[in-house]
């Protein structure tokens, strides 16, 4: 939870930015080289991040029902009982269900932000 309120607090402070600022940085042969250290925020920004918040959100619920579902499979696996081994099928089953959801959440948020990113560079 620390990790999304982290996310919002910092998407938030880029969508109050409406400059492009670089920070001059030395490096060992004594040349500049400037570093993007805030991002210009434009029409359809909020909404990317907005975007991105939720799928993070529907990772992180799903990553932590996998993380429950491993430690029950765990403790099935210990017991060595026929019926908690047979419950175990169902449990790696939906294991299973949950990776490829969360694989499908992250190539729907790619595709999004790639399409996004392709308006923004054609002037859409």
């Amino acid at each position: 939870m620390e990790d999304t309120s982290n996310f919002n607090r910092h998407s938030r402070s880029l969508a109050k930015s409406n400059t492009r600022k670089t920070n001059s940085h030395r490096v060992r042969d004594n040349s500049t080289v400037e570093t993007l250290t805030d991002f210009s925020m434009e029409e359809g920004d909020s909404e990317m991040w907005n975007n991105f918040s939720n799928n993070y959100r529907q990772v992180q619920s799903v990553l932590d029902r996998n993380r429950l579902l491993i430690q029950q499979v765990n403790e099935n696996h210990q017991s060595r009982t026929h019926d908690s081994m047979v419950q175990n099928v169902s449990l790696i089953q939906e294991l299973n269900g949950n990776i490829s959801k969360v694989a499908s959440i992250y190539s729907d948020f790619n595709n999004e932000f790639t399409a996004m990113v392709h308006q923004r560079k054609n002037g859409v």
